[in-house]
């Protein structure tokens, strides 16, 4: 039984992109895809398979870039142990505009740079570079 399933979701991706595999599979779950879909969106992840939901499996392609995994680290901010809130003011650029932050906020699983232009703070969940 997996105790925090973020975690266990983004050092999945790590290893997966790190081993060179073309796509992984995961456990389904409704904040795992929101996840997904917002490393889709900005370039992290190449695509989300949405039709294995009844399946309660969840498909990943990962994305790689001249051969090269896209993903160079994750780091979780917030744990089940210890829950981290940034206000809006608090977002700042990973990795100096390099990397990209995960928050949970009241509109939903968003980036850093989405949260700042809805000017929204929320739970810090992960930085990935």
């Amino acid at each position: 039984m997996v105790t925090d399933p973020i975690s266990d979701l983004i050092i999945r991706i790590q290893n997966a992109s790190r081993a060179k595999k073309e796509s992984m599979s995961l456990p389904f779950s409704q904040m795992k895809l929101a996840i997904a879909e917002v490393l889709q969106q900005e370039g992290y992840i190449a695509a989300v398979d949405k039709k294995s939901k009844k399946e309660g499996k969840l498909t990943l392609s990962l994305a790689y870039k001249n051969g090269a995994s896209v993903v160079q680290g994750v780091k979780r901010i917030s744990k089940p142990s210890r829950r981290v809130y940034f206000s809006v003011h608090d977002v700042k650029p990973v990795k100096r505009g390099y990397g990209l932050l995960v928050l949970s906020t009241p509109a939903g699983v968003m980036s850093g740079k989405q949260a700042k232009i809805k000017h929204v703070g929320g739970e810090a969940l992960f930085e990935i570079w």
